[in-house]
């Protein structure tokens, strides 16, 4: 089990590499995390919805992503309120107080999943959640200590020397835990380390000291321009700008709720396009072309981003003559209307969308989670010439859009339903489909509409992520001690 001495210190991408190491030695591996939060989602085969980390972390292992490497989702919808998705479906929607009233409950589903992936696999790569020295937190958790204890799983715990008090964060964590969980805990990992290691070489001993001769099992440098998904939007905290720049320029509104912000990581493999995050006018400037993603609350990051004007400065870019695409609640808010009827997003409400496409969206209690292939169903400006052609993603939303008199769809599902809006011209167009991007053939056909002029036929998402998974491993394996892993976990 990967611990960590507080949240972003690097657990979902060690956890990634290991099961990539460990699937490379031939090993049955497979990840796990009890409980997460996070707005980055993916739907399996059988229409499960999961977070997004352990489906990377399942492409790393080889295996096929199944709800019980998460059973325990939640999506934030506001400061103290979540959806919460149990075992891929949606169960209730609860503030935090009623929210860990059913941890005990709900423990027995994640111990129930956990049972069933030891059956299958030789090794249970675990991710913990934050921090186990979370003592407000820790009677009623279940995502750190309770999952170790249960599998008497030995636990390394990692910390981040970039943001500084790494030793620190280390014996303190170390001393806030009970000693069946101290036991539990048989090294360290050092995450993030850009500099000299003979300058850390006497700070590694002293820790072992303070920590009864735990070993450190390895210290893992910085890592630059890794593009791997990550679990939530804190990664755009630090992160406003993404890809080369220079010929074309794409805006993505951060709303406060945005959800699958990686359907624009496809974009930024492509030389010569910048993708950058922004959530104000000013940071708007000039671009080629604007992005509306997803988002787990409508009518919230709609009222938002009128707050901020942004609706009248992105109008204001469509006349004159720039692009604007919308995924899922993005294109939800270019449409006439978004309607609320029966609360699924809080309360019932009504709000007037963009107009730039000539549809209305109806929320429904029931979601809609699939993954699926389409074709274009061709059009003006970039879409033509594109009829015919497939592309393949996953939906996740709750509701859909009714298309008003006159208006063209952008897609039809190999199930036969119609998906999305185009506008005359082709510059204004929503989709349902995340993952429209990842295809080479219409992302270019975009771009080229933009002004980009990259040559040959594009490279698919999963193949570059593969490539970046590789060298992640590649990169972690060289800085671990693997033999005194292997030891720890009696391999």
């Amino acid at each position: 089990m990967i611990q960590g001495t507080s949240s972003s210190v690097g657990k979902s991408i060690l956890v990634t590499a290991l099961c990539r190491i460990f699937a490379q030695d031939g090993v049955k591996v497979a990840p796990f995390k009890a409980q997460n939060m996070a707005l980055n989602s993916f739907v399996t085969r059988q229409g499960g919805e999961m977070g997004r980390s352990q489906v990377v972390q399942a492409q790393a292992a080889g295996v096929e992503p199944a709800v019980e490497m998460n059973p325990i989702l939640l999506k934030p919808e506001a400061d103290s309120r979540s959806q919460v998705v149990v075992m891929g479906k949606p169960w209730k929607t609860l503030s935090a107080g009623k929210y860990y009233r059913s941890k005990q409950k709900l423990w027995h589903t994640a111990a129930g999943a956990l049972d069933r992936l030891c059956r299958d696999y030789e090794l249970i790569i675990i991710e913990g959640a934050g921090s186990p020295a979370e003592i407000n937190l820790k009677r009623d958790e279940i995502v750190n200590m309770h999952v170790a204890r249960y599998l008497n799983a030995p636990v390394l715990l990692v910390g981040d020397i970039d943001r500084g008090g790494v030793f620190a964060s280390l014996v303190g964590t170390l001393s806030l835990l009970d000693p069946e969980e101290k036991e539990l805990t048989k090294g360290f990992i050092i995450n993030k380390f850009r500099g000299d290691i003979k300058l850390l070489e006497p700070g590694l001993a002293m820790l072992a000291g303070l920590t009864e001769n735990r070993p450190i099992v390895g210290v893992i440098p910085y890592i630059k321009d890794l593009r791997i998904a990550q679990e939530d939007s804190v990664f755009l905290d630090s992160t406003r700008s993404i890809g080369s720049g220079g010929m074309v320029n794409i805006c993505v509104v951060r709303f406060p709720h945005i959800s699958n912000y990686n359907d624009v990581d496809a974009l930024t493999m492509e030389d010569n396009v910048r993708v950058y995050y922004v959530e104000s006018v000013k940071e708007l400037g000039q671009p080629d072309a604007v992005i509306l993603p997803g988002t787990k609350t409508t009518l919230d990051d709609l009222r938002w981003l009128r707050s901020r004007g942004l609706d009248g400065a992105i109008t204001a870019l469509v006349a004159s003559g720039k692009s604007v695409a919308g995924i899922c609640g993005g294109y939800q808010m270019l449409g006439a209307k978004v309607r609320d009827r029966f609360g699924v997003e809080g309360r019932c409400s009504e709000q007037p969308g963009f107009g730039l496409l000539p549809v209305e969206t109806e929320f429904e209690p029931e979601k809609t989670t699939a993954l699926t292939r389409a074709r274009v169903l061709g059009g003006e400006g970039f879409l033509r010439g594109l009829e015919g052609a497939e592309v393949e993603g996953y939906e996740i939303h709750m509701g859909g859009c009714i298309l008003m008199d006159g208006a063209g769809s952008l897609l039809r599902f190999e199930n036969g339903r119609l998906d999305g809006s185009v506008s005359v011209g082709g510059r204004v167009w929503g989709t349902y489909l995340h993952g429209i991007f990842d295809t080479p053939a219409f992302r270019r056909a975009w771009l080229r509409s933009l002004g980009w002029q990259g040559k040959g036929s594009g490279e698919n998402l999963p193949d570059f992520q593969e490539c970046e998974i590789n060298r992640l491993a590649d990169h972690v394996r060289s800085n671990l001690d693997m033999s005194l892993l292997y030891e720890i976990i009696a391999l």
